[in-house]
């Protein structure tokens, strides 16, 4: 008794550890990973937008650029004071104005010392993949260098450029991004909030009810107060959690029948040991009777002996039963008909005994089985032929007799144990594996075909009685044992 509560606490220790791990991981990795994601989805925007607003701020200088040169190219050279062409310059942040017209290139304003351009960007001829290139280049290493624009006239002409230096132009990339940056974080973060709060009420909190659930029942499977009160939801988690209560109800049902069972199982235990006890004292008695020599006592002791072996074997069987200690089947290749005649002379059976017994098996036909658990199995089915045939006066084809036929099939070998007897009642046929209800013959206890249903199952076959309509119409009792085939 002092072991019970240590085993009813281990098994929980992984469910509460798992439990702990919900609650400390699984909002928190959705929180994050909610924010991961919109930022992708928020670089995955800003790799063009920084693109197309390197763009845009080149296009508003051109568009300067172009308003200038609408008043420079009408007035005559060196019309305009110095001083007002550098101001120009210095307000559109270029050191130099020009535009072609019919192959002529005319420098509308230009600083005292133009620097070297570096290399050039032309706006009339736009690639989305090169845009990027060129906007990150800048972002990323553009400091000190010229860049030489070049974009549509304003009127007629070829085109218009200016230089400009690459500085102000990184300034407003950088400015643009770190905007994008905040605005990105303040989205991901609203985002990840109501994200959070939404699958939170309606998937972590349902889940982590469940583990909850789970962990009470399993400590106290006995307490009805562990089984989960399903919610009213219509979804997945509401048929989970319908399926769960039904579950843990269910298993709480079989855990008491399976207590009621253990208890009554102790308690029949108990009284078989005593009975057998008393029925052993009476055989001695009936056997020191036995020896009187009364007409009368000596008619009535050998059935006072019959019953009495009838009773003591009905204990013993019934405490062999409730021990269900049966070994696991040891499978190993079998040769059949050797096997079945060793029975067959066990049961002191052969063609000339009667009943007789006919085996009609293949010479070398081996079988996929425990042979120890086949010989019990064929054991019994034969016990159960003979009685029934011993039982009856005469036969309607003449001579009684038990056939046993073996043939191999599609991936599986079948033994028939057929009887010319009178057959297996209807009124028994549905509960014939069943311990203690499978027989319809006076003293029998009725778990021989229940063990011989569990040993061909523990050797992972089927055994069936067949129709009397079947293939072998006429017959009595048809057993077929269903077998794996070997090799």
């Amino acid at each position: 008794m002092l072991d019970s509560p240590t085993e009813t606490r281990v098994p929980s220790k992984p469910l509460a550890r798992a439990g702990q791990r919900l609650r400390a991981g699984l909002s928190a990795r959705l929180l994050l990973l909610t924010v991961l994601f919109v930022l992708i989805a928020e670089v995955l925007i800003y790799v063009p937008s920084v693109a197309n607003f390197r763009n845009n701020w080149l296009s508003e200088r051109l568009a300067q650029a172009r308003a200038a040169a609408l008043i420079l190219e009408k007035s005559p050279p060196d019309a305009l004071p110095r001083a007002l062409v550098e101001e120009l310059l210095a307000g559109m942040e270029t050191s130099m104005i020009a535009l072609r017209i019919d192959n002529a290139r005319r420098l509308l304003a230009v600083a005292d010392m133009p620097p070297m351009v570096d290399f050039e960007i032309d706006l009339r001829k736009r690639s989305v993949v090169r845009d990027i290139g060129n906007a990150f280049d800048i972002l990323l290493f553009g400091q000190k260098r010229t860049i030489r624009v070049v974009g549509p006239p304003p009127r007629g002409g070829d085109f218009v450029e200016i230089v400009i230096s690459e500085l102000p132009l990184r300034q407003a990339m950088l400015r643009f991004s770190w905007g994008i940056l905040g605005l990105s974080l303040i989205i991901s973060v609203i985002t990840a909030v109501l994200v959070f709060v939404s699958l939170n009420g309606l998937i972590v909190r349902p889940v982590k009810r469940l583990a909850t659930t789970m962990k009470a029942f399993q400590s106290h499977p006995e307490d009805a107060r562990s089984i989960l009160r399903p919610s009213q939801r219509s979804d997945e988690l509401g048929a989970l959690e319908t399926s769960l209560a039904e579950m843990q109800k269910s298993l709480q049902q079989e855990l008491r029948q399976r207590e009621h069972l253990a208890n009554l199982g102790l308690a029949v235990a108990k009284i078989n040991h005593d009975l057998r006890n008393m029925l052993a004292s009476a055989q001695l008695m009936a056997d020191r009777i036995s020896t009187l020599p009364d007409p009368n006592v000596q008619r009535f002791v050998p059935k006072l002996m019959s019953a009495l072996d009838r009773a003591i074997t009905f204990c013993q069987s019934t405490l062999a039963y409730g021990k269900a200690s049966e070994k696991a089947a040891d499978l190993m290749l079998v040769d059949l008909g050797p096997l079945v005649e060793e029975v067959g002379e066990l049961l002191m059976l052969s063609p000339e005994t009667e009943p007789a017994l006919l085996i009609e098996i293949p010479t070398g036909l081996h079988v996929l089985a425990d042979p120890d658990h086949l010989a019990r199995v064929l054991t019994n089915l034969l016990r159960n032929a003979r009685s029934a045939l011993e039982a009856m006066a005469t036969t309607p084809g003449g001579r009684r007799n038990i056939r046993i036929i073996a043939r191999d099939g599609a991936g599986a070998t079948r033994i028939a144990v057929i009887d010319t007897g009178p057959g297996v009642p209807a009124a028994v046929r549905e509960r014939l594996f069943k311990a203690f209800s499978g027989s319809a013959r006076p003293g029998s206890t009725g778990l021989g075909l229940a063990i011989a249903h569990e040993l061909v199952r523990g050797m992972g076959g089927t055994i069936r009685l067949l129709d009397r309509h079947d293939e072998q119409a006429g017959t009595g009792a048809v057993f077929e044992i269903t077998l794996p085939k070997a090799g």
